[in-house]
């Protein structure tokens, strides 16, 4: 059986779903994300927050797959959003995730794996710890908390490409699948998405947080390879020979060459 957890793992589209609203539960797994994030943080209202969690357990528990975003450890909320969830199947998103022990005694709790959204500048600083945390299956960026803090505009690449390039690496060196980026916040704009997919994909990143179904589309024609690579990944592929090496056009083919393009071809079996 599938977990949430083996999804979360592998995916590149995450819909975010405020937990205030259980009527629109169904149409986001409908939607085609391959994960629905039910959020508990900064989409519920503070007096809906209690009602929110009681939702998304109840989701969980019914056997529909999904995250779930809870709060920052360092709020008064956290306790009770991870002890609705326990036991439930969801996957936990930590809000603002800074410390790796924190990360991983929430994966023991919940008994389940762990999405941990850096958002901070002690979060990036201590991604290698958390993501080397046996209960954590992906980093993922929020970059609007980020960038507030850092003082920098969350579009600007240019200034939060350290930062993304530290989560990177971070999840290059756990063996993880390359790092969730952040939301972009306009909605119909799918050149506009296309190109922040673009740019985070350059980056090494895999996945984006999406905030409406119409993201979707976007975001994983830009993640899927362009046929010129899909052609370069199969006449590789093609190549190689017994003794695990050969040359393309001129260029030595040897073992990591042939990794990145089984990479793509895997990639490229997936459908916009």
């Amino acid at each position: 059986m599938t977990t949430s957890t083996d999804v979360a793992r592998g995916a590149t589209t995450l819909l975010f779903v405020p937990g205030d609203r259980p009527e629109r539960f169904e149409k986001a797994a409908a939607a085609g994300a391959d994960l629905v994030v039910i959020d508990l943080e900064d989409a519920v209202p503070h007096d809906h927050k209690e009602a929110a969690r009681a939702n998304a357990a109840e989701w969980a528990v019914t056997g529909h797959p999904c995250a779930v975003r809870i709060n920052a450890a360092d709020t008064a909320l956290f306790a009770s959003d991870l002890s609705a969830l326990t036991g439930t199947g969801a996957t936990i998103m930590l809000a603002k995730a800074e410390a790796a022990d924190v990360v991983q005694e929430v994966a023991e709790i919940a008994g389940a794996g762990v999405i941990a959204l850096i958002e901070t500048a002690r979060g990036i600083l201590e991604a290698p710890a958390i993501a080397a945390m046996p209960g954590v299956v992906r980093l993922a960026v929020g970059t609007f908390d980020l960038a507030a803090q850092l003082g920098v505009d969350p579009t600007d690449a240019l200034a939060l490409a350290p930062s993304r390039g530290a989560l990177v690496l971070a999840s290059a060196a756990a063996g993880l699948a390359g790092p969730i980026d952040g939301v972009t916040a306009a909605i119909d704009d799918a050149d506009r998405i296309a190109a922040d997919v673009a740019h985070s994909r350059r980056l090494g990143f895999a996945g984006k947080l999406c905030i409406h179904p119409k993201q979707l589309g976007p975001t994983v024609a830009a993640f899927a390879p362009t046929d010129d690579e899909v052609a370069w990944a199969r006449k590789i592929v093609d190549s190689v020979s017994d003794d695990g090496v050969s040359t393309v056009d001129g260029e030595m083919v040897d073992k990591p060459v042939f990794d990145r393009a089984e990479r793509i071809l895997k990639r490229a079996t997936r459908q916009p």
